[in-house]
């Protein structure tokens, strides 16, 4: 509906141009009979020539004519250069140069015709930017997933080889076997991750959102993580309200984030040391904050943790670490709207998350 009624707003201003042309035309003629065919006749009534007052007819009209045009591509010009402009420009973009804008000028219908193609024009280069950055990351994560479960997948191989050609002694055999079952619950750990890391980046992901009590939430999986706390000697701290702080969330998805957290606590933290929980209200937003104390930062700019695939120096050596847990955490969080992010400061590394709390 809105390209008609700037077709018809043009046609409009075209339909002006051409009736004030032919109206300067009509007026010209109308003076060339007054002031230069009548004179003729009146003054020449026995020498009149019918071939001099045909050729004089002739000349007043071409001259109404060539009016008329000139009129009309006058009133035209600006709008005509325009449109070549437009054309011109159209054609560019076209051609590749995505992201091409054309100069606003004026205020009529071309000139919204061009913030149209303009509007086309950033949204083609910001679609071709967004799929080149997906083919990157698509090459980088089968890269990196191919390293990934290269490594598990060659040991297993390796000791179904040493059993089927019976290389191994009645010692070893529980060990081969036992080896194998670890690397194998390693490989489907590595694939679970991808996949979860996958079907978040997926744009049709969907979130299965519930009212939530976010500080009883809280209170049931630290209680659930106290034994895995004390074993590895670490000791909570928590400052979690009394009162309900209430959030929209897709409870299986955000537990998991609260689970990875702490889990990276019991994996980084000095051992023994204190883990702190707190969680808190201000104005409109439920901030989360979980400590623990490490021997140093694991990098220079510790938002990278972020990243996919990115592992500090102690989790290259983990063979548990995927680089992948912290980036879904980060994906998930911001699917709900909210925020993630880290701070070190004295020998401490927190992650805050935030979410909005419902009114």
């Amino acid at each position: 509906m809105k390209g008609i009624g700037i077709r018809n707003r043009l046609i409009g201003e075209l339909l002006v141009a051409v009736a004030i042309s032919l109206f300067a035309s009509i007026a010209l003629i109308l003076l060339s009979i007054q002031f230069i065919l009548n004179p003729y006749v009146t003054t020449y009534p026995t020498g009149f020539s019918t071939i001099k007052y045909n050729v004089m007819t002739f000349l007043v009209f071409s001259v109404a004519i060539l009016t008329f045009i000139l009129v009309f591509l006058i009133m035209v010009r600006k709008k005509i250069k325009y449109l070549r402009l437009i054309s011109e420009s159209v054609n560019y973009i076209a051609s590749g140069k995505l992201g091409l804008t054309i100069g606003i000028e004026g205020n009529d219908e071309l000139t919204q015709l061009a913030k149209n193609i303009n509007e086309m024009s950033r949204e083609l280069e910001n679609r071709f930017n967004h799929a080149r950055l997906v083919e990157v990351a698509k090459n980088e994560l089968i890269t990196n997933v191919s390293h990934d479960l290269r490594t598990p997948l060659t040991s297993i191989l390796g000791y179904i080889d040493l059993l089927k050609r019976g290389q191994y002694s009645s010692n070893q055999l529980e060990e081969y076997i036992e080896t194998i079952h670890s690397k194998t619950r390693r490989l489907k750990y590595l694939i679970d991750e991808l996949f979860e890391y996958t079907r978040l980046s997926s744009p049709d992901v969907r979130l299965n959102l519930t009212e939530m009590d976010l500080a009883r939430l809280l209170e049931q999986i630290v209680g659930e993580y106290i034994p895995v706390f004390e074993n590895e000697q670490i000791t909570v701290r928590k400052s979690i309200p009394d009162e309900e702080i209430s959030i929209s969330m897709d409870v299986e998805k955000m537990v998991r984030v609260y689970e990875n957290l702490f889990m990276n606590a019991v994996k980084y933290s000095k051992k023994p040391s204190e883990l702190k929980i707190s969680l808190e209200k201000k104005d409109s937003q439920a901030i989360l904050k979980v400590s623990n104390r490490v021997e140093k930062p694991p990098v220079s700019d510790i938002n990278k943790l972020f990243d996919r695939f990115f592992r500090g120096d102690k989790a290259r050596k983990d063979t548990q670490g995927t680089g992948l847990g912290l980036a879904i955490s980060k994906r998930t969080v911001e699917l709900h709207n909210g925020s993630i992010y880290a701070d070190y400061k004295e020998g401490w590394i927190t992650f805050i998350v935030e979410h909005s709390i419902l009114r």
